[in-house]
């Protein structure tokens, strides 16, 4: 016999899929210890999570989940191969209008204006800025730059100058950070429309100019053409800016209010390094399994973190899963003793860490989807 932790290693599926498909029917333990509750599974049991896991990644819906698992071992095979090729039919057919669709995107694409796609940049723009201000800035926001090599124009900070405002954004589409300065003067040259200009700035170079950042002096940044540079003092580090457009942030973070939670980081921290967590069930290409956190509201307005056992200590708020490690570099990124958590209107919405004092700077977290 099995536990439910050797049943997901043997199987590839995680703890709370085990659990999920157990209270389905689709996957019932062999048996279930009364006074426990932990399940136990039997050897032939392995091969059918493994089954289960193949049906899972086709993308199967449950209803034929079942019928299949329950038709496996019989010997009569003309059901299961007729709801294998009834979803097979299904997935091609999404397939093609999923083609058709993208075929019209790209068409729209060609034919539209980005109104954040910057035109070739011929002058200068300088502006001055404090330079610790700058630095806890760049701290706000670069643990969210992206690294998959498939979208290089994530990899690195946007800075956006408009009027006498400075921001600074990175994200890795899981989540996003933006911080808000002021800049002390700002001087735009000929060849730049308005006074708005930005430039996306590649990691390496993000983390050279943060190394300048140590002095309260005051920083002077300066983009000429494609190229940025940042001086402070007598330092200097400078370098070609990203040649690729970045999304339009503004549009990333615009989202209804949603319930505001007062955390101690201190105490917060602690619940998530050593609460329970789930392995995610989906795992995008090119990327480690994540740690997945379960948080929910609870009436006395304070935000638990989810016991491992079907929802225990989740209070009757909605619950939301997300990355562990995400928040934990959201929540030291954050730099403070108190944060504000928004949790939106529902579990699918993002998890905004906002400062108490300071409205401009906060990052979002995409959700864990939660099969239970």
């Amino acid at each position: 016999m099995r536990s439910i932790g050797d049943m997901a290693r043997d199987s590839g599926l995680g703890v709370s899929a085990l659990r999920f498909y157990d209270r389905a029917g689709v996957l019932v333990p062999a048996w279930v210890d009364p006074a426990s509750g932990y399940r136990w599974y039997a050897p032939e049991q392995v091969d059918e999570a493994r089954l289960l896991v193949r049906l899972r990644r086709a993308g199967m819906p449950l209803a034929d989940i079942r019928l299949v698992m329950a038709g496996w071992s019989r010997a009569d095979t003309s059901l299961l191969r007729r709801l294998l090729e009834a979803h097979l039919r299904r997935l091609e057919l999404g397939l093609a209008d999923a083609r058709s669709e993208f075929s019209a995107l790209r068409a729209l694409l060609d034919h539209r204006e980005n109104p954040m796609s910057p035109t070739p940049r011929t002058g200068t723009v300088r502006l001055s800025l404090p330079a610790s201000a700058l630095a806890a800035a760049l701290d706000a926001v670069r643990f969210a730059a992206g690294e998959d090599p498939e979208l290089p124009m994530l990899g690195g900070v946007l800075f956006d100058v408009e009027g006498d405002a400075l921001h600074v954004v990175a994200t890795d589409r899981y989540r996003t950070a933006v911080a808000r300065m002021d800049v002390v003067a700002h001087t735009d040259a000929v060849g730049h429309e308005g006074s708005r200009a930005h430039v996306v700035v590649p990691s390496p170079l993000v983390e050279a100019m943060r190394a300048l950042l140590t002095d309260d002096e005051t920083a002077r940044l300066a983009v000429e053409g494609e190229r940025v540079t940042l001086e402070a003092g007598e330092r200097q580090a400078s370098g070609q800016c990203l040649a690729h457009d970045f999304p339009d942030y503004r549009r990333l973070v615009q989202l209804p209010p949603g319930r505001r939670v007062a955390v101690d980081v201190p105490a917060f921290r602690k619940a998530l390094e050593t609460g329970a967590v789930r392995a995610a069930e989906e795992r995008e290409p090119g990327r480690s399994a994540r740690e997945v956190s379960v948080l929910a509201t609870v009436d006395d307005g304070t935000v638990t973190v989810c016991g491992d056992e079907d929802g225990s200590g989740c209070g009757n708020g909605d619950r939301v899963g997300v990355d562990r490690g995400f928040l934990l570099d959201a929540l030291a990124a954050a730099n403070r003793d108190r944060i504000v958590l928004e949790f939106g209107a529902a579990p699918t919405a993002p998890l905004a860490i906002r400062r108490t004092d300071d409205e401009g700077t906060f990052s979002l977290l995409m959700p864990v989807r939660l099969d239970d």
